[in-house]
């Protein structure tokens, strides 16, 4: 402790300790100004600094998401991503940023997959210690979340995680451990689920006994955004912050009334008020504790820097007759027909991840650019892709005859008098998230709508308390009890039952929203209270319209077709898990895909995902990139890989299954309710993807991890495997392009036993590099490990262990591509424990 933080805290009363263990509103710690102590400011998120509105804010870089930049298999990458995060970081004013997720794939239709790296914890853990070094490094304090086993969002505030320690050890605390012993990051986020029964942000085990127990780590832990679940387990078990402010918990009557009543000691409150000071004090809050205004740069670096990184990320996963690359002398003079998304920039998930873009370079874009006027580009949709119907915008007046709607709140003692008005607001949706003041007050929005034609319009609705509408007076939607899924609602919205109500064009239609703040929703988090609706409407004209013949027309005409699919941020976003392994919406991707395939030969599909997807039309389609969300230069970033321009090197972190049923956790996700409590359990244990598909058939698998293909090829051959110590290992292994053009393979190493045993996986990653070799010639490849890369956990003796005996080491370009075994004994741990 510093002699600063040292003389601050002593300084301090007891009221004025516990007043700095909570937020002082969304994003800013409480400042004790007369002692000398600063605000310091906080900021989404794990793929670019969003500053502090959630939606249309001040526009912020878009960098390719975590899963996107793990396939690049780039440590060095992820090192500058940190680097660029830490600038951006502080064009918004922000000293903490709320970024790396680091949670593993448990399963493929975990809705914020795409936010975190990989499932296997050793390529996560590598990728996410060099995100936090390259933030650190820049003064920004890094904050990696969310601690632990937060693998999926069905009921994430309440869900209960039944895992074991010895899974927990290996899969879901190992990119923690790894990034923490690696990194020493400043900022630790606990996750809002349960973990065995107890809430993370009050786990003895998590944060006392392993966290700063075990590994020794000082740093400051936060809540995750109303993941605060009591006020002395909390401050026992090590959560230092509760955010976001104003707090439920730590009031300054609660905390020292559970000082008067022995639930808390002083010290405690002393040991946490001072990893808050230290961490201000890490971050420069104390030389310079101003917080300027909110700042939208455009660093051409860090353009670079994203394109760069999605180039490297892209995964190429066919490639029939080598239809790729598409060179421009190649096809100059053709038609190339683009088809679904290619109008569409994916460049991120939803919730946390997403921002307001300095731009957004769609696919399109992308290739237009790249190609210029040589070729002949044609675009058909093909697809319905939207998730709810938009917000009814055109056409309407407010009830001062202004374009828009006008809202008003209303305490639910009094539905007569409103306590505020507001007039011009543009969309029928309100989400009243950072507007504490709507807090347990009524709503009402109100809209004079003049259709412009004649005929049936569709609606979809929800709220997130019970709500109704009302057109001239008439009932046409009522939800009389609150939202089945809150977080759900808040980040992508409840899957909502279209309906459709007749209007006559030039008519004026009166239309009144009016939502109640939802009842018994104490368990909500930053939602309590909250009133929040939405009401989607398309007239039956857009809605009905038939996209796939002029799909099957262009796909006719065209000498080549692209058909770009995926998810956008509504369909894969924080708050709720996937609602299919298929592609949205109702199999109409799916459907445009297999059409056009069997209309034009030569069809290439591009997707843009965070996960894995079923793919039923993938024998019959020529090429398929898997474009990730690859950040704002989405479009150049795919045109490169498809020109030619980049070679591909992205290779898969994670198992690709064909059926959502051949998954591991496949029975055991999202878990089952009882009694109102919903509970998930592992039974899977540490066999998370490849761990489980190396165990069972190969057919369950479209492709396995650490594959990509390039447009080039290599060979990996005499494998060496040296033990200069009793902890650690020196493996060798020649690298030879054996293509035509340059590129880079990634070298991956996994260890298994020699004869193998029912308890444990066939093989496990312990070291990998990313390679670039000229054509012809070849590399040697130095991979350095350890013993504890590829221990496991003995839960009986509390320890990790190697067992002597002898041990595969496989060189491969995939998990199911092994080219080159060495075969050594190995002495095992024995009297190794420390090290390990």
């Amino acid at each position: 402790m510093s002699v600063k933080v040292d003389t601050i805290l002593q300084s301090l009363t007891l009221e004025e300790k516990i007043s700095l263990l909570a937020g002082k509103d969304f994003w800013e710690t409480v400042p004790v100004k007369e002692k000398g102590v600063p605000s310091i400011k906080t900021s989404d998120g794990p793929n670019g600094a969003r500053g502090e509105t959630f939606t249309g804010g001040t526009r912020a870089a878009c960098f390719p998401a975590a899963v996107c930049s793990a396939a690049s298999w780039s440590p060095e990458f992820a090192h500058k991503i940190g680097n660029a995060l830490a600038e951006e970081t502080r064009t918004k004013s922000a000293r903490v940023l709320l970024a790396p997720t680091m949670c593993n794939h448990r399963h493929p239709l975990g809705g914020r997959n795409f936010e975190s790296f990989s499932e296997d914890p050793l390529l996560a853990g590598k990728m996410a210690a060099n995100v936090v070094k390259g933030v650190q490094g820049q003064g920004i304090a890094a904050t990696i979340k969310h601690f632990t086993a937060n693998e999926q969002e069905t009921d994430r505030l309440t869900v209960d995680e039944i895992v074991s320690e010895r899974a927990l050890r290996e899969i879901y605390m190992k990119p923690f451990e790894i990034t923490v012993k690696e990194a020493n990051p400043w900022g630790v986020m606990t996750a809002y689920n349960k973990v065995n029964g107890t809430h993370a942000d009050s786990h003895q085990f998590l944060l006392k006994q392993v966290l700063r127990g075990e590994w020794g780590w000082k740093g400051l832990v936060m809540s995750d955004w109303g993941g605060t679940n009591s006020t002395a387990d909390a401050l026992n078990a090590g959560l230092d912050l509760e955010m976001p402010g104003p707090t439920k918990f730590r009031t300054i009557e609660a905390v020292v009334e559970a000082v008067k009543k022995g639930e808390v000691t002083e010290q405690t409150i002393t040991e946490r008020a001072k990893n808050v000071l230290q961490l201000i004090e890490k971050v420069g809050g104390f030389a310079n504790p101003e917080i300027p205004p909110e700042k939208s740069i455009v660093n051409p670096a860090h353009c670079k820097l994203i394109r760069d990184v999605a180039g490297q990320g892209i995964t190429l996963l066919k490639n029939d007759n080598n239809i790729l690359p598409l060179r421009e002398d190649d096809v100059k003079g053709k038609t190339i027909g683009l088809f679904g998304l290619a109008k569409e920039a994916l460049i991120h998930g939803g919730g946390s991840a997403s921002l307001n873009a300095h731009y957004r370079i769609t696919p399109e874009e992308g290739l237009k650019a790249a190609y210029g006027d040589s070729v002949t580009f044609k675009y058909a949709k093909g697809a319905h892709t939207y998730r709810l119907l938009p917000p009814l915008s055109d056409h309407c007046t407010d009830l001062q005859g202004n374009d828009g709607w006008t809202m008003q709140q209303f305490y639910p003692v009094n539905l007569n008098k409103p306590v505020k008005t507001t007039h011009k607001i543009k969309g029928s949706i309100f989400s009243p998230l950072l507007d504490n003041e709507a807090k347990d007050r009524a709503v009402k929005l109100s809209a004079t709508f003049v259709p412009s034609e004649t005929g049936s319009h569709y609606f979809g609705c929800s709220g997130l308390g019970p709500t109704s509408i009302t057109v001239n007076g008439g009932l046409i939607f009522e939800q009389r009890n609150n939202s089945p899924d809150p977080m759900g609602f808040l980040l992508g919205g409840n899957p909502e039952k279209e309906f459709t109500v007749s209007f006559k064009a030039g008519e004026s239609y009166k239309i009144e929203i009016f939502s109640k703040p939802p009842a018994g929703s104490s368990s909500w988090g930053i939602l309590e209270g909250l009133p929040a609706f939405r009401m989607g409407f398309m007239n039956a004209t857009e809605h009905d319209l038939d996209l796939l013949t002029e799909a099957r027309d262009l796909a006719n005409e065209a000498d080549i077709a692209i058909v770009f699919t995926g998810h956008t941020p509504a369909w894969e976003t924080e708050g709720q898990d996937q609602q299919t392994f298929n592609l949205p919406r109702d199999g109409s991707q799916d459907k445009l895909v297999s059409t056009v395939a069997s209309i034009n030969k030569k069809t290439i599909v591009v997707n843009s995902t965070g996960v894995a997807i079923a793919m039923p039309w993938l024998s019959n389609v020529s090429a398929l990139i898997q474009a990730w969300f690859p950040g704002q230069e989405a479009g150049n970033a795919i045109a490169d890989i498809i020109s030619g321009a980049v070679n591909p090197s992205g290779r898969l972190p994670i198992s690709w299954p064909k059926r959502i049923e051949d998954a591991p956790a496949y029975g055991n996700f999202p878990g089952e309710v009882k009694d109102g409590q919903r509970i998930v359990r592992y039974e899977e244990g540490v066999f998370v993807g490849y761990r489980h598909y190396d165990r069972v058939s190969k057919d369950t698998l479209y492709f396995p991890f650490g594959f990509g293909l390039s447009y080039t090829t290599f060979s990996l051959f005499s494998g060496h495997v040296a033990q200069p110590s009793a902890s650690s290992f020196k493996a060798t292994i020649a690298a030879k392009n054996t293509g035509k053009i340059a590129g880079s393979t990634v070298v991956q190493l996994y260890v298994g036993r020699k004869h193998q045993a029912q308890e444990h996986p066939i093989k496990t990653l312990a070291a990998f590099k990313k390679v670039f070799v000229q054509p012809g010639d070849q590399k040697s490849v130095e991979l350095c490990f350890e013993l504890k890369d590829f221990a496991y956990f003995d839960e009986g003796e509390k320890k990790w262990k190697v067992d002597r005996g002898e041990y595969d080491f496989s060189f491969g370009q995939s998990v199911a591509h092994v080219e080159s075994v060495v075969t050594l004994g190995v002495e095992g741990t024995r009297d190794l424990w420390g090290k390990l």
